[in-house]
């Protein structure tokens, strides 16, 4: 039976993870960003750029996991059925953007490339969704738990951006805490519908291990923190920018453990067992799950 029980996939390693981490903090960065340039009218150039060298150095680990690293334009050639195409073909406006409103602190410059920072991150989510023979990947509340966690880890990153540089540090502290309730709740979600609809004991046991931990350091703690930001004036600085590393190492945490340690193929299942009575049909087997 071990030998058709589900197995840990090794194609993507923490490279391919880091191109989730950077991909989905940068272009979580820069919606937030755009978000504060809308609301306060002021452009936050300090965080525009730090979301495009994210997002490029998320790209660069990837590239660097590719057997042959210079054949990587072939990615671009498949966009009417891959989302990694879609996801390259959206990267370089978005970085040129994103480097473009940095440099001029242009309006509508950042309010675009915040537009193509969602579908940047949309574009991440929907490629570990399309991924059919990894159960963690395919369950459908991915989608909306990676585009969660970018959009808190971008607000996470924006806190702490605001050390160096003030503008719209308020709006991060109100959006910060939507971004990680809702990021909670999803991560709930998915996990719940996994355990109803069964998967590789490996893949869940690595989920259930980094639960506790998600909703101490990532929920709880930051949540409280920033209610004490918005509350103690005085402190509020130091305060969330311990809420905003909590939130942004809960999220690059998730992300890695999904791709890599709970990244479990299905392996095999036999529908109905063989047995020679004639009499009675046997129940199937599926090695390895729960």
């Amino acid at each position: 039976m071990e030998r058709v029980a589900p197995w840990l996939q090794t194609s993507w390693d923490h490279r391919a993870a880091g191109n989730f981490i950077g991909g989905g903090t940068g272009s979580g960065l820069a919606v937030v960003a755009a978000t504060s340039t809308l609301w306060t009218g002021e452009v936050p150039r300090v965080p525009l750029a730090a979301a495009a060298l994210a997002i490029a150095l998320g790209l660069a680990l990837v590239w660097l996991e590719i057997g042959r690293p210079w054949r990587f334009l072939h990615v671009f050639f498949h966009p009417q059925t891959s989302w990694m195409t879609r996801e390259a073909l959206v990267a370089p406006p978005l970085i040129f953007t994103l480097g473009a409103a940095a440099w001029t602190g242009g309006h509508a410059l950042a309010t675009i490339a915040g537009v193509l920072a969602i579908a940047f991150l949309y574009c991440q989510a929907r490629m570990l969704h399309a991924a059919r023979g990894i159960p963690a990947w395919r369950e459908p509340a991915i989608v909306p738990l990676i585009v969660a966690t970018g959009l808190a880890e971008g607000a996470g990153a924006f806190l702490i951006l605001a050390l160096l540089t003030p503008v719209g540090d308020r709006v991060a502290l109100f959006l910060a805490p939507a971004a990680i309730l809702i990021r909670s709740y999803v991560w709930t979600f998915y996990r719940g519908r996994l355990e109803r609809h069964g998967g590789p004991a490996g893949a869940l046991n690595a989920l259930a291990v980094i639960d506790a931990p998600l909703l101490l350091f990532g929920t709880i703690a930051p949540l409280s923190l920033l209610v004490g930001a918005l509350v103690l004036t005085t402190v509020a600085t130091p305060l969330a920018l311990v809420a905003g590393a909590a939130a942004l190492g809960a999220g690059w945490t998730m992300k890695g453990v999904i791709v890599t340690r709970a990244a479990f193929n299905q392996g095999f299942a036999l529908p109905h067992l063989p047995r020679l009575a004639a009499a009675g049909k046997e129940t199937g087997a599926r090695p390895g799950w729960s």
